[in-house]
């Protein structure tokens, strides 16, 4: 395996995770600092050169020899350690680190770049200001529905992408160049992919390190300026027209077909939804490399009969039409560059190597665009492929000794995926799929079909909406079956463990996925059909994983162990244990809250407090005077200052009522009913 290209990827990768948030003198100054110290292993490449003409020999520690086969091509053993160089020797470190060292001064160059484009200008400004403007811009994506807006608005909202190109507010009017997203009302439902529609909005900021430069809220409707202009016209012909044909199809067809084919998930039912991310089968409808690579080897496949370059040439259009066609999303964009990779080897007739393209698409897309290292899609996508071509092959040796060849393969694909990618799905939520393997294995054999009958009828459907019927009700078949495995795994017992969130969980699931991946490697394999003594050892970090998902208290223990402890230092609400009764707490600021409710005489709401660092109450809302949710006032007070209180405006019981007012009038508390 190459792995020569993995630390210019990874520090690739650093670097445009950190430059993005960092302002633009310092990315220039850390760059700067890097471009000086590549003088170091260019000085000892240059020395080794000399010494390479002039004959002397260069003395190599042996560990950085790799032995090589014979090669009956070009007639030589690797079997020397000294002297010039040679076949048999890797290349010197001196090449990797100054690789590693141009890598990331280009993506840091890069990000300063991009950044410096995006904070200047009228738009940066008017975001800072919060400022109400005009804006003008292009359709990147179909309005998705905003599924967790507050109750009190009136009818749905939407969420578009928006490539700016004018905005105009207090009094000024400048071209601008910058992704912002638009949440609006329900007129926005209707915008078509490539549109160029101009709103009136308020501008709000986004977190630093988000791919969109603001957030527009807008209560208006959109008024057009443009109809979809050339390519994104046809795109989003295409993409309506597999929607209309699959109009009238079963529910699970109306969203799965589209999603697997293009990538248009927007009709999916929500129990479908809830049921395919709980038997971790949503990247299905992400487009992910696996689509990338069925129609590319399709393609390949039905031109095998042309001469290589054309073969290549009409890859390279297939791959660049299909990109287009289901919108440049990190996962299609880094499954793209690879394809890419795959082709331009085809063209020079040597076999493409997964990691090396796996690399190389990396540190092209962090150049080209550097927020995409911050995309959860993205480190989804490239952890995914990465655990398939590290992982894939070696387990699927292992367990060809329990189970058939083609068996042993259809369960270390998914099985390898999932050990990269749960710890980060863990950051998004905190459970993990218990049955994401065995739904993924049974699901696999009706993706190929369903994706390429489905683009199929995507490119037929404008033309011929009969055919395009015919073709998407045949893939609404393999879809059928991939609903039904979803919501069955979905449905059983335990489908998913609870797990501690944030970074804690992340590295605890890391740790657990380490350990078994390192006992799976530790275990000798079977000689001759006899198992392995070692393989004893297999159903600890099984146990392990049990045991942190299902009692609380080793979850609490490595929890306190692990950066963050117990509660995690992010918390947002805590509902305290306080036996018979309530008390809620919602974080207000680093050390204040607002709670509701106390609980009852020494029910530990005060220790509650003072577990989550709770200093300040900037709130405290006592919903009635029972004694299950006041009767822990007297504590509360003694442990934390309370700024105002809010009590029901009842009398009853007189008695209770009236021993709180007069506990809070004691505390000098304002009270308001």
């Amino acid at each position: 395996m190459d792995a020569r290209l993995v630390p210019a990827a990874l520090v690739a990768w650093l670097s445009g995770f950190v430059a993005v948030v960092l302002p633009v003198r310092l990315t220039l100054g850390v760059a700067a600092v890097l471009a000086a110290l590549s003088i170091v292993p260019v000085a000892s490449l240059c020395r080794e050169r000399r010494r390479a003409h002039s004959g002397r020999p260069t003395v190599w520690p042996r560990r950085w020899f790799r032995r090589r086969p014979h090669s009956v091509r070009s007639g030589f053993r690797a079997n020397s350690v000294r002297g010039r160089h040679r076949a048999g020797r890797s290349d010197p470190p001196a090449a990797a680190v100054l690789l590693t060292i141009l890598c990331a001064v280009a993506v840091l160059a890069a990000t300063a770049g991009h950044v410096h484009a995006r904070s200047s200008g009228l738009l940066p400004e008017l975001v800072d200001q919060r400022a109400t403007a005009v804006v003008r811009g292009t359709v990147l994506a179909e309005p998705r529905p905003v599924l967790n807006g507050p109750v009190w608005q009136a009818g749905p909202r939407y969420r578009v992408l928006l490539s700016v190109q004018e905005v105009s507010g207090r009094g000024k009017r400048a071209v601008a160049e910058a992704p912002v997203v638009l949440v609006g009302p329900a007129a926005w439902a209707d915008v078509a992919l490539g549109q160029e529609i101009e709103v009136r909005g308020r501008f709000a900021p986004t977190a630093p390190g988000d791919a969109a430069s603001a957030v527009v809220f807008s209560d208006r409707a959109p008024r057009t300026t443009a109809d979809p202009q050339g390519h994104l016209a046809v795109v989003h012909a295409l993409r309506s027209s597999l929607r209309d044909v699959t109009a009238g199809m079963s529910p699970q067809a109306q969203g799965l077909v589209p999603g697997i084919a293009v990538g248009d998930d927007r009709a999916l039912p929500e129990d479908l939804r809830d049921a395919m991310r709980a038997t971790s089968l949503t990247h299905l409808t992400a487009v992910s490399g696996a689509h990338v690579a069925i129609l590319l080897g399709c393609t390949l496949l039905v031109l095998v009969w042309l001469p290589r370059w054309a073969r290549t040439v009409l890859g390279a259009l297939v791959l660049t039409a299909f990109v287009t066609l289901v919108r440049p999303e990190p996962s299609v964009l880094r499954s793209a560059v690879m394809g890419a990779v795959v082709l331009a080897a085809l063209a020079l007739g040597r076999p493409a190597r997964a990691l090396p393209a796996l690399c190389a698409a990396v540190v092209v897309l962090v150049l080209a665009d550097p927020w995409l290292a911050r995309s959860y899609g993205f480190v989804l996508s490239v952890l995914a492929t990465a655990g398939l071509v590290v992982l894939a092959r070696p387990w699927t040796r292992w367990l060809s000794h329990v189970l058939p060849r083609w068996a042993a393969a259809l369960v270390a694909v998914p099985a390898a995926a999932q050990a990269l990618c749960g710890p980060v799905v863990v950051l998004l939520t905190p459970a993990v799929a218990t049955y994401a393997v065995p739904a993924n294995v049974l699901a696999a054999p009706a993706v190929p079909p369903a994706t390429v009958l489905g683009v199929a009828a995507t490119l037929v459907a404008p033309w011929s909406p009969a055919a395009a019927g015919l073709l998407a009700g045949i893939a609404g078949v393999c879809t059928w079956w991939i609903a039904g495995v979803a919501r069955f795994f979905a449905g059983l017992p335990a489908a998913q463990l609870p797990w501690p969130g944030g970074v804690t969980g992340m590295l605890a699931l890391a740790g657990a996925t380490a350990l078994g991946v390192l006992v799976l490697h530790r275990a000798r394999q079977p000689t001759q059909g006899v198992p392995s003594r070692g393989l004893w050892w297999v159903p600890l970090p099984v146990l392990l994983v049990l045991l942190l998902a299902f009692l609380p208290g080793p979850v609490r223990l490595v929890g306190a162990w692990l950066p963050g402890g117990w509660p995690p230092r992010d918390w947002l609400a805590a509902q305290c244990d306080v036996g018979q009764g309530s008390a809620t707490v919602l974080r207000s600021g680093p050390e204040g809250a607002v709670m509701t409710d106390v609980g009852p005489v020494d029910g530990g709401a005060a220790a509650c407090l003072s577990s989550l660092g709770v200093e300040r109450l900037d709130l405290l809302v006592l919903t009635h005077a029972h004694a299950d949710h006041v009767g822990g006032l007297p504590e509360v007070l003694d442990e934390v200052t309370v700024t105002r209180v809010l009590l029901t405006p009842g009398s009853r019981p007189a008695a209770t009522t009236r021993a709180v007012l007069e506990e809070l009038a004691a505390a000098d508390v304002p009270v308001d009913r």
